[in-house]
């Protein structure tokens, strides 16, 4: 079979770069292992897939090159594809922090992008294997288990190594490296902590204990977000936030009053309040169970007039910097993305095109570039699947 573009994997950035491709007359054709497309759209957001983030700017990304993401986002933003979602009805809803929402599924993103490549002449294939990509003289060869291909564009939209229960692998890696380009090292992102040893046990029993509302930090950056305790560690958007920033050996420093002075509220509760414990006044604002644990590894608890002055003053400034010792993560089995991958160096930053193979183009979270949690990937794929789709 011989066709203009193949794209190989059929996910957010693969099937936008095929619909746009498509709509400029191309013939493309997508290739993916798994048996249906769209699987990680699918699971995304609680099955109501977050698909987009208002607030999408170059800064919500890590890459070794904090500028390369900037041309693409800038070219097709948030709102292009809010308009793509409203030309198909699919009712959204903003639900914090710039995160828009499906109101009833994400069935609805992929049938919208299905459905904009049926009209686009593009032909999905779905569980078909690669089994070797080599270079032609018009292009590219590939031997595959639906039979022999050819195509002058190859778009790799393979994603990364995070959830390899849903077929993730690093063929896009490995497709980079037999090319030329460098592969940064990877690592799991927006993903849980784990803890281990007396750190664990600490916190073990709180299992299923959640706080609306702390600031994590590691030591380069710092999201206010919710928290939750797991049988393994934490975990929680601001957990997930910082763990794309969090290196092993490092602590995670949280804020449970996060935005407040804690030391004056202490303060004005032990003078309106002398004779309640403090485990009492923090159930106040915290979980039950997590103030009644603070006070046991920590605090104590007896009547606040009990406690001098300079006591509740440190307890003030422990309860906003609280050290939590992390020994790992959860790793790709439930990291959201995957951190570093094909050296944007290699690449151009307005088309995706290799710099270095003419016709292959590198996009989606298969590229050095990770968004924070909250739409910001997605939006990342489509903006990188569109610039490809009018440049193959």
């Amino acid at each position: 079979m011989n066709t203009d573009v193949i794209v190989i994997g059929g996910g957010a950035a693969g099937l936008m770069c095929a619909l746009v491709a498509g709509q400029r007359g191309r013939r493309v054709t997508v290739l993916d292992h798994a048996n249906r497309v769209g699987k990680k759209i699918l699971m995304s957001g609680g099955g109501r897939c977050n698909f987009t983030n208002l607030g999408v700017t170059p800064d919500n990304y890590l890459s070794a090159n904090p500028h390369f993401a900037k041309s693409a986002l800038a070219r097709y933003t948030p709102h292009d594809f809010i308009a793509l979602v409203e030309k198909h009805g699919i009712a959204y809803h903003e639900k914090e922090r710039g995160q828009l929402f499906c109101d009833i599924s994400s069935k609805l993103i992929v049938r919208m992008l299905l459905d904009e490549c049926a009209q686009a002449g593009v032909d999905i294939r779905t569980r078909c294997t690669i089994e070797k990509v080599q270079r032609t003289g018009e292009g590219f060869a590939l031997r595959t288990t639906h039979g022999p291909m050819t195509c002058t564009s190859l778009v790799v939209a393979s994603g990364g190594l995070s959830i390899p229960s849903m077929g993730a692998s690093g063929f896009g890696y490995d497709l980079a490296r037999q090319f030329g380009h460098t592969v940064l090292p990877t690592r799991a992102g927006l993903v849980p902590l784990t803890l281990s040893g007396k750190h664990l046990d600490r916190y073990r029993d709180l299992s299923g204990v959640a706080v609306p509302e702390v600031e994590a930090r590691s030591e380069r950056k710092a999201f206010r977000a919710g928290l939750l305790f797991t049988h393994r560690g934490v975990s929680g958007p601001a957990i997930l936030q910082v763990s794309s920033y969090w290196h092993p050996g490092e602590t995670v420093h949280l804020d449970f009053l996060p935005g407040e002075d804690a030391e004056a509220w202490l303060a004005a509760e032990r003078h309106a309040r002398p004779d309640r414990e403090l485990k009492t006044t923090l159930s106040e604002r915290l979980p039950k169970r997590l103030a009644q644990r603070l006070c046991e590894l920590d605090f104590g608890s007896r009547p606040l007039r009990q406690y001098p002055a300079a006591d509740l003053q440190r307890i003030g400034q422990r309860l906003q910097d609280w050290p939590i010792v992390a020994s790992g993560s959860e790793g790709y089995r439930t990291a959201e993305v995957t951190l570093g991958g094909v050296d944007t160096d290699g690449l151009s930053s307005k088309t995706m095109a290799s710099r270095s193979t003419p016709g292959l183009y590198f996009i989606g979270e298969v590229v050095d570039v990770t968004g924070w949690l909250g739409g910001y990937n997605f939006q990342w794929a489509w903006a990188s699947g569109h610039a490809a789709g009018l440049a193959v």
